[in-house]
């Protein structure tokens, strides 16, 4: 009894001094594969630097935007810095999931938040659940990026990747398309070709069509997806860039940080491939650091999303993972300018008015035509549940007609088999009964 008393204390102790050391330790949860994870030890020495405190880090990853968001949302976890996307940040602020990032104890000196591209404050602006919320007081950019076509045009002519409806040329693609299995992203782009007369005629906006989700809206791209099925390969979450490099696929369509890590991964096999937005217009996407509201170390917290926006962070983190940064510091647009590429990008919406014809990888950056077209996603509210039936519909009927056979035939043999099974032993219990 007392060999248990004593372990039963020593446990204790343990987990007392734990939580004695919590307000020296930053836990932080981020996407895989989505830092340079050296970064973090550089950290925990600036910090001592700045504050003359020492910090500890425990860093999770996660896969899937909702994941993290049920981690924090029903099991109350203690994260102190999240990254969630653009309408997990928009749904977190809704029901008071966020606390304000305590900026205040950051001093201007060293302050490189305010370094932030005026566009993206802009549009985290749009995340406000409602007009009294300033947005950038919860969340500040991290990476950023497009939703588009990557091709291989040895397949593809590039005229026929302007258009979303090039999924509707199911002949000419059969079996030749990689969706990305993220519903939003999907019916983000896709209503935007549902709808592109009435954008046309002027007779609503893009934000307007991603923002506003109705059960008309969702018919539309639910008969245009299933409409498409045909041309389909699959249904990837982070496999379809692979495919691309092997030439497995025509088309992919998705994110364009996948998209350029695609190009150079093929580039060293001598593949040509590349990645466009079609003229209809797309999506707009950001990742961005937030506090949660059951955070406890909000001070190493406010030190660590300030950290990660200095320059030389942020390229070390580019250079990593192949996303874009939201930082649009001078030092930023000196890495992104590339005298080597002939082609040049109007992005004054990002560095400011004299950037207007920088030479610049556009899958990174594209111009601002381009963005001109983009809209941000934005939280399915209450159109939630009616969005994932759609989605379960146009992916539950994706199975064609010989797959239908062999399921089929499956299912027989196994009932057969059952039936046999249960007449065996109904024999064998005869047999028994005689000998008895």
């Amino acid at each position: 009894m007392k060999k248990i008393l004593l372990s039963l204390m020593a446990v204790a102790s343990i987990f007392s001094a734990a939580a004695a050391n919590r307000e020296h330790t930053l836990k932080i949860y981020n996407w895989a594969d989505y830092i340079d994870e050296s970064v973090l030890d550089e950290f925990k020495t600036w910090y001592t630097e700045q504050t003359g405190e020492k910090v500890e880090i425990i860093y999770n990853t996660f896969q899937i935007n909702e994941n993290m968001l049920n981690d924090i949302e029903v099991g109350k976890d203690d994260y102190d810095v999240i990254c969630p996307s653009e309408y997990i940040i928009e749904r977190m602020l809704r029901h008071n999931l966020l606390q304000p990032i305590d900026k205040s104890l950051i001093s201007d000196e060293i302050n490189y938040m305010k370094l932030q591209a005026p566009f993206v404050t802009d549009k985290f602006q749009q995340m406000a659940p409602t007009e009294n919320i300033t947005v950038s007081d919860y969340a500040v950019g991290y990476m950023w990026g497009t939703t588009g076509f990557l091709y291989n045009p040895a397949f593809v002519q590039d005229e026929e990747m302007q258009t979303w409806g090039a999924i509707l040329n199911t002949e000419r693609f059969e079996k030749r398309i990689l969706m990305k299995d993220a519903v939003r992203d999907i019916y983000s782009v896709i209503v935007l070709y549902a709808y592109r007369d009435e954008i046309a005629r002027g007779e609503v906006t893009r934000d307007d069509l991603v923002r506003n989700i109705t059960a008309e809206r969702i018919q539309r791209v639910e008969e245009i997806l299933i409409a498409g099925k045909p041309s389909y390969a699959g249904w990837e979450v982070d496999f379809g860039k692979e495919q691309m490099t092997q030439s497995k696929a025509w088309v992919d369509l998705l994110w364009s940080g996948d998209a350029q890590w695609a190009i150079d991964e093929a580039s060293e096999v001598g593949l040509d491939l590349r990645y466009i937005v079609p003229q209809e217009g797309s999506n707009v996407w950001f990742d961005g650091w937030c506090v949660p509201v059951y955070a406890v170390n909000t001070k190493a917290a406010a030190y660590f999303i300030n950290f990660m926006c200095r320059p030389d962070i942020a390229i070390r983190n580019m250079e990593e993972i192949g996303y874009v940064s939201v930082i649009a510091s001078p030092e930023i647009e000196e890495w992104a300018n590339d005298e080597e590429i002939a082609e040049t990008a109007d992005l004054s919406y990002f560095f400011g008015p004299e950037a207007t014809a920088v030479h610049v990888n556009q899958v990174f950056y594209p111009d601002k035509s381009v963005i001109d077209r983009c809209a941000l996603m934005h939280d399915a509210g209450d159109q939630v549940e009616a969005l994932m039936d759609m989605w379960n519909r146009v992916k539950g009927n994706s199975l064609d007609t010989k797959m239908i056979i062999i399921i089929g035939v499956i299912v027989i043999a196994i009932i057969v088999f059952g039936i046999a099974q249960v007449i065996g032993k109904k024999k064998q219990r005869k047999i028994a009964h005689k000998r008895r």
